[in-house]
């Protein structure tokens, strides 16, 4: 194994270190329990967003803390969930009275965590909600998580909701946006090679040098087919089709209810895309892909939507949500609505992303 680290144990402590220290201006870092938030946080009367995850997907969710997007992030050991403690600890720094929504991606350690950090939260008298996002469309179900895992679509959720909050939404305003969100965008990535996480030393599968895995987990998971290696045209052509042409997905998702103070079950849809939808469109690097490659993938996507009759309105290219060094990518569709477009544009200021400032 080579990598930039001194011991494994100490990996994301460092990470975190030297993050809070190149960008001061804008993040501070809180150690034991572990989170990052806002310098200028809390905003009194400015509903908070949370978000977190395992290590190992940076920039998410550390690298999006600030103005027009989260108010705190909450890194767990690589791939690995972070604890209730620290989700409440997080709650606690950044809430400025309105509220607190958590952003959560559908991973069976992230849910059961973030539920009990809503309890915890909720019983010392702060507001919560917490939103799922499920957009892949590789599998239903995967090795940690039952329906579909919780991809791109988080990134795009995290920048618009943080937007709506910056703009004075309430908690249910904001956790609904969040909501339609993740109901409108679709994912699905794949790996050219395998990660190696520190702690273990290895690479977590093994790849011949002439085949790829399609529909990758961003932890490494099996995907839905591991086949020879294509061009990339036809890299992108399967990523794009899969995710325009799968079907109307429909599942129960538990959300605290404030009204009733208990987890109460939903019944969501979310509708195919269509021809006439205007679309974000982002192409996601998985953390060893360079930036040139990831052009050619959405060079294709772009020809693909025009021939289907839908446009690109907006577009994001880069590595914003990674695993480790694993090389390969992942596409990402949201159908846009004015609300989001306007949403988008909105200023941002964090270490990772910024515009309009």
């Amino acid at each position: 194994m080579k990598k930039l680290l001194n011991q494994p144990e100490d990996f994301v402590r460092e990470t975190l270190a030297g993050m809070a220290i190149a960008h001061s201006d804008l993040i501070k870092v809180n150690f034991e329990p572990n989170f990052i938030y806002r310098a200028d946080a809390p905003k009194t009367g400015k509903v908070a967003i949370i978000s977190g995850g395992g290590s190992g997907h940076e920039p998410m969710h550390g690298g999006f803390v600030g103005r027009g997007m989260l108010d705190a992030a909450c890194p767990g050991e690589v791939f690995t969930s972070p604890t209730p403690d620290q989700m409440l600890a997080a709650a606690q720094a950044v809430n400025g009275g309105n509220g607190v929504l958590y952003i959560v991606k559908n991973y069976s350690g992230d849910i059961m965590n973030f539920e009990m950090a809503t309890e915890l939260a909720v019983a010392e008298g702060i507001r919560v909600q917490n939103i799922l996002i499920d957009d892949d469309v590789a599998v239903k179900d995967s090795l940690y998580t039952q329906g579909r895992r919780g991809v791109g679509t988080t990134v795009l959720a995290e920048k618009i909701c943080g937007a709506a909050a910056e703009a004075g939404y309430d908690l249910k305003q904001v956790a609904d946006l969040c909501r339609r969100v993740n109901l409108h965008g679709r994912s699905m990535g794949m790996a050219l090679t395998s990660c190696t996480v520190p702690a273990k030393g290895s690479p977590t599968f093994e790849l011949g040098s002439q085949e790829i895995e399609m529909g990758i987990g961003i932890h490494g998971e099996p995907g839905r087919e591991r086949m020879s290696l294509k061009s990339a045209d036809e890299i992108a052509e399967t990523l794009a089709i899969s995710i325009i042409e799968d079907s109307s997905y429909s599942r129960t998702v538990r959300e605290w209810d404030e009204s009733t103070a208990e987890w109460i079950e939903k019944d969501l849809t979310n509708t195919p895309f269509a021809k006439g939808d205007k679309l974000l469109a982002f192409v996601n690097g998985m953390g060893g892909t360079p930036q040139s490659e990831l052009y050619i993938i959405y060079r294709k996507l772009a020809d693909i939507c025009t021939q289907k009759g839908m446009e690109i309105v907006r577009n994001l290219v880069g590595s914003y949500i990674t695993s480790l060094e694993m090389q390969g990518c992942s596409i990402t569709l949201l159908k846009l609505d004015e609300e989001m477009i306007k949403l988008w544009d909105a200023p941002v200021l964090t270490p990772a992303l910024r515009w309009g400032v």
